[in-house]
């Protein structure tokens, strides 16, 4: 027989597996051009990526979002533009 707490794991577990089939996020690259700067750690070139995120539930659309990320050409991390 299984103990209490295994049982209450199983049923967190498939709480949030049920969760992952119902909500998704989509990401798509729509294009890349070279940025101002370089790269604090390295002195790499700076990539600018613009891409379009879509957030659905149960296949439904709920809303979509264009952002732009920054990344070092050189090194591949991942930059933070502050304003």
């Amino acid at each position: 027989m299984t103990s209490p707490c295994r049982r209450r794991k199983t049923k967190r577990r498939a709480r949030e597996m049920c969760l992952v089939l119902l909500c998704s996020e989509e990401e798509k690259v729509l294009g890349t051009q070279q940025a101002p700067g370089s790269c604090p750690y390295c002195g790499g070139a700076v990539m600018a990526t613009d891409v379009e995120s879509a957030r659905r539930l149960c296949f439904l659309p709920l809303c979509r979002r264009i952002k732009r990320k920054y990344s070092c050409t050189h090194c591949s991390r991942r930059l933070v533009a502050y304003p």
